[in-house]
């Protein structure tokens, strides 16, 4: 018990395992037994979840959310990889810059340039979600990219390399893994924004209609269950991320401290 109050400690993995769920437990124990006046119960949340479940398609509506997420983090990779892997040429870099403090801009003002430049809901849904996603990602890889130390293309020169092979191995190859790390954690933005979409343009459904109207008609119930589905949804995505990491670049946990 020592070691999981000690700073820097590395606690035997069935002793943390057995902590998290103690934590866990207590919890759940303290929802159950000591709601809060203005909070559904334990038992109200999952009879809510088993009704959204069985009479209002809730596994159906966070698939459509799912794949449109997938769909719009997928394209985002690949225009933040291209506008950042772009800045190796100063010509590119304002358009770098400008993408990264275009993060401020709200979404609630761009939806109407959007519907007019593309002609179906869908479009619009994954133009917003897209852009949303594209600049902060483009401010986390550029950061990435950014922590590229002198020594490490000098190195690479002095192997015989030019400068845009050097710039392959040891930005584009060298920092994929981070890439990834990057992504992992920008796909959060996605699920922050589809609900707003998803309210907006409503004839695709969605997880995020679905919480709307359990909010517009105060079903808090609903509203926690929809809420506690789209954290295990978030959760095990990090996952798959993290085991991807761990897969295809085994390398970047060796420095990792203990």
């Amino acid at each position: 018990m020592k070691e999981l109050f000690s700073p820097n400690a590395n606690p035997r993995r069935v002793i943390f395992l057995s902590m998290v769920a103690a934590q866990a437990f207590v919890l759940l124990l303290l929802w159950l037994f000591y709601p809060l006046q203005l909070f559904p119960n334990l038992g109200e949340v999952f009879r809510s979840l088993g009704s959204l479940i069985a009479d209002q398609g809730l596994i159906q509506e966070l698939w459509a959310s799912m794949t449109t997420a997938l769909q719009s983090i997928a394209i985002a990779t690949v225009l933040a990889l291209l506008i950042s892997y772009l800045t190796a040429l100063p010509f590119f870099r304002p358009i770098a810059y400008a993408a990264t403090k275009m993060r401020y801009l709200t979404l609630t003002g761009l939806t109407f340039f959007m519907a007019l430049m593309v002609s179906s809901g869908h479009e619009v849904k994954l133009s917003v979600l897209i852009f949303g996603a594209t600049v902060y990602l483009v401010t986390g890889m550029t950061s990435v990219i950014l922590t590229t130390t002198q020594e490490e293309m000098d190195h690479a020169r002095t192997l015989g390399m030019s400068e845009w092979r050097a710039f392959y191995e040891v930005v584009v190859l060298g920092k994929l893994d981070e890439m990834l790390e990057v992504v992992r954690q920008n796909f959060a933005i996605i699920w922050t924004m589809i609900t707003l979409v998803e309210t907006l343009y409503q004839s695709e459904g969605g997880i995020g209609l679905l919480l709307y109207k359990q909010n517009r008609y105060l079903h808090l119930d609903g509203v926690v269950a929809i809420q506690l589905v789209i954290l295990a949804t978030g959760a095990l995505q990090d996952y798959v991320f993290v085991l991807l990491r761990r897969v295809f670049f085994p390398y970047s946990w060796l420095g990792a401290a203990k």
